[in-house]
């Protein structure tokens, strides 16, 4: 909206004419999610705390008894300032852009209906059941999956990272991989979530990277220089991960370990789909698994917890996810969160020098 009225006025006045760079409106995104969550935060945590919105914790694994009652929906939070701004500042005529924010806004509003079930039952047993949460998730998938195979200038390869030429040709069978990588991903981010700090640190480092990787992939000499896929519209997404660096910095300020508010599903479940998307639109989705291996790794330890235990009566694992499985062996929080937040930096180096490492 603001982008498209000062592009309006930007013949007539002087210096307007800088928010024809995109370079630009992501920094001014970034800036202005970061503001409107530091702004809107405090109000926001003693609004959810006199509504009672606090995490009921589980009693089984390690206790973390002293943060029952700590309000949660803390993702109303990120998602309030980077939707705004994402609006404010993004080309609103750009399709791509309409199809992250859309998969941004459906995920948090199931995640919200979820948390909202937990808080006022006081259970987490009480919210959606995981069939229904599925549903709801591989319905919106498969809906944006089939609007973008159906593109007409759609080809159905597959980037596979590290390997210029190799790029196999999915045909039909790129909608399930598609679908897989959203709803895997906002799984991911939603199982990750179980420490003060933790989920937020590698969600940042993946929009970070998904940020330069966007705007290379819009822009037609850089993409046919780092010999990536060419997506006409995809330098608009910079805006949006901008905007979710902004504010996912100002949630840390208030997530970070005491936390004061927890992301809840409806922050966990939407960014995981966000970040999915943007991967699936720019034909990213190989370099997604590379950057969010510590959301691949924390879903493959449940699944193999949860396998493994059926066959044999028996763990893999202390407990999981595997933040849980370090916490058992002694490992304090923090030590988990900062550890886990060090691997996700370097796989988002190691994506990042898979381009030109071909």
């Amino acid at each position: 909206m603001l982008y498209h009225l000062l592009y309006a006025l930007a013949p007539d006045v002087s210096g307007l004419g800088v928010v024809r760079y995109v370079t630009f409106r992501t920094a001014a995104a970034a800036m202005t999610s970061l503001f409107i969550a530091f702004l809107v935060g405090p109000a926001l945590i003693r609004s959810l705390a006199r509504l009672r919105a606090g995490q009921p914790i589980r009693e089984i694994g390690p206790q973390h008894q002293a943060k029952a009652g700590t309000p949660t929906m803390g993702g109303l939070l990120i998602l309030l300032s980077l939707l705004v701004s994402t609006l404010l500042w993004s080309n609103l005529t750009n399709r791509l852009v309409w199809i992250v924010i859309g998969v941004t806004t459906a995920y948090g509003v199931l995640g919200f209906i979820d948390d909202y079930q937990k808080v006022t039952k006081r259970r987490n047993e009480a919210g959606l059941s995981a069939r229904a949460k599925l549903f709801f998730q591989f319905a919106i998938a498969i809906a944006v999956a089939l609007a973008i195979y159906f593109e007409p200038s759609f080809d159905a390869e597959l980037a596979v990272p590290f390997f210029k030429d190799f790029q196999p040709h999915l045909g039909a069978f790129y909608v399930p991989l598609a679908v897989v990588v959203i709803v895997g991903f906002s799984n991911g981010v939603n199982l990750t979530d179980g420490l003060d700090g933790l989920a937020i640190g590698p969600v940042m480092i993946a929009a970070g990277t998904f940020l330069l990787l966007s705007y290379s992939a819009g822009n037609a000499k850089i993409a046919e220089y780092l010999a990536i896929k060419f997506v006409p519209g995809s330098d608009q997404l910079p805006i949006f991960c901008g905007a979710l660096l902004g504010g996912g910095l100002a949630f840390l300020w208030f997530n970070a370990y005491p936390a004061k508010l927890f992301m809840g599903d409806v922050g966990s479940l939407a960014l995981g789909g966000a970040l999915g998307t943007i991967a699936v639109v720019i034909r990213q989705e190989m370099l997604l698994v590379v950057v969010g291996g510590v959301f691949v790794i924390e879903t493959l330890s449940v699944a193999i917890q949860v396998v493994w235990f059926k066959m044999t009566g028996k763990r893999v694992f202390l407990m999981a996810p595997i933040h849980h499985h370090f916490e058992k062996l002694g490992w304090h929080e923090q030590t988990v969160v900062i550890r886990f937040w060090i691997v996700s930096a370097i796989l988002g180096l190691v994506a990042l020098s898979s381009l030109k490492l071909r």
